[in-house]
Formats: C-alpha cells, sequence, structure tokens
C-alpha cells in the first residue's frame, strides 16, 4: 500500500497555505497526486464575491505547488461543504484538512469538517492544527492503540507513513486482554516491525476517555512528536456524530497533525 492520490481542503483561512505545504511535501515524499478541493456554499453571498474568494484560493494552490514538481489539480465544486468533500475524499487515499473546530467565526459546517469526514468517509485524513508551524510531518510518530477496530483500521491506513518515519511509538491505552497488559504494545509492533517499521512500544497509559486524550497531548509535548495516529471513535445519534471522549480532545487541542480513521 501507498499514497498515490492526495486531497487537500482549500480555503482563504490564514492557515491554508501551511496547509498545502503539508500536502505538497507528502505528495512529494510518496510520489502522489494532489488535488486542491475548494467548495463554493450556496449563494448566500454575490456570486462574484463567491468567485472572487476561489479565485485567490487557486492562486495560492498554483503558486505553492509551481515551487515543486508535484502531479497537482485545482477543483472548485458547489454545495454543502461536508458533504462534498466527504464525496471527494472516498477517491483520495489521504485528505489534508483544516481543524476547524472551536472558531468562533468558523461556519458551523467547517467547525464540524473534521469530525464529520473522520467519521464518515471511510478513508484516513489528516488534520492540521489551526496554530503551530509543522516544517516535519512523520518524523516521530505516535500510534495510539488499544487494539480496537477503530485503532486497527488507524495504523494500517498509516503505515505509508509509518514505514518512512525516523521513530514509531506504540502507546497502548487501557489494553483489555490480559495478554496486553502483559506486554503493552507487543504485539502490534512487531507486526510493524515486519513491515519495516522503526518501532518501540512504551507503558500502558490508563484512565478515563477525556483523560487520555490529555495523556497523549503531554506525551506528544515531552517526546517531540510530530504526527499521532488513532482511531475515530464515536457514533451516530439523532443524526448527529458524538464524538468520544480521547477523540474530542485531540480535534480540540491538537498541537501537531493528527491522523484519523474510523
Amino acid at each position: 500500500m501507498s499514497f498515490k492520490d492526495l486531497l487537500v481542503i482549500a480555503d482563504n483561512d490564514p492557515t491554508y497555505a501551511a496547509r498545502l505545504d503539508i500536502a505538497l511535501a507528502l505528495a512529494a515524499e510518496h510520489h502522489a497526486h494532489l488535488t486542491g478541493l475548494y467548495v463554493m456554499p450556496p449563494p448566500l453571498k454575490p456570486i462574484l464575491e463567491l468567485e472572487d474568494a476561489a479565485r485567490r484560493a487557486a492562486a495560492v494552490f498554483a503558486e505553492r505547488a509551481g515551487r515543486t514538481t508535484v502531479s497537482t489539480k485545482w477543483r472548485v465544486a458547489e454545495g454543502d461543504i461536508v458533504r462534498v468533500a466527504s464525496e471527494q475524499a472516498r477517491y483520495a487515499d489521504l485528505t489534508v484538512l483544516p481543524q476547524g473546530m472551536d472558531l468562533g467565526f468558523a461556519s458551523a459546517d467547517l467547525a464540524r469538517l473534521p469530525q464529520e469526514m473522520a467519521l464518515g468517509v471511510g478513508r484516513p485524513v489528516m488534520v492540521i492544527p489551526r496554530h503551530g508551524s509543522f516544517p516535519k510531518v512523520g518524523g516521530r510518530v505516535l500510534v495510539a492503540w488499544n487494539g480496537s477496530r477503530e485503532a486497527t483500521r488507524a495504523l494500517h491506513d498509516a503505515l505509508p507513513l509509518l514505514r518512512r518515519a525516523e521513530q514509531v511509538t506504540v502507546v497502548s491505552i487501557n489494553p483489555d486482554a490480559a495478554a496486553e497488559r502483559r506486554l503493552p504494545g507487543a504485539h502490534v509492533s512487531l507486526h510493524l516491525t515486519r513491515h519495516g517499521v522503526t518501532v518501540q512500544a512504551t507503558p500502558t497509559l490508563t484512565g478515563a476517555d477525556v483523560a487520555v486524550g490529555d495523556l497523549l497531548l503531554s506525551y506528544v509535548a515531552d517526546h517531540d512528536i510530530d504526527l499521532v495516529v488513532m482511531g475515530a471513535y464515536g457514533h451516530t445519534r439523532l443524526r448527529e456524530m458524538v464524538l468520544g471522549g480521547a477523540t474530542r480532545t485531540l480535534l480540540r487541542h491538537m498541537t501537531v497533525p493528527v491522523l484519523m480513521s474510523h
């Protein structure tokens, strides 16, 4: 498995250029094609204003991509950003998108974009924090592991990145099986080693769901981690996506990019 087709969500936010640079770097490293997707919302504003915003985003895409040799394509689509972005993400190996959550001036659609895509697309997404700079993504990777289906999916979706990482650390979280309690992360670390991944396992993190999110963030800060890989946990209730506590904590307070799968 390798990344050959990447998607980046484009907008006019000040963080867009940095997000685009990360997507271009990933595409270059994996010899992948990169599509920039700009979604124009329903015309609540004059159409000329919406078209001008799309042109400005396209100019940034062309200028940044022009500095590289990456194969790229620019696409503009109209409609609800969650629906359109989710549809397009199903044709990509990985989608790079903004954090979006907890922004006082963000639309409701943009605010829920990361959780909706992480839980609903069926493909991995990489969420880029609103604050911070990320010159290197995927050098030192933390894998949050609890043996669940979601964690397994995220681990295998991230393999193209894990194989290229300088160091991958498996952090076991509240393992259920007695064998996992005795040897936290041992089985999955051996599995990753067979895939050519440089990996180490750490002692188990235990705590309530929300507390685990805080523990992961502390580990990231203390060990110079530049990417977190984790399963996205949630379920549908009354047509709303309800996130698990650790997933919600990471999406709200992330300090490095997070790759999520569900």
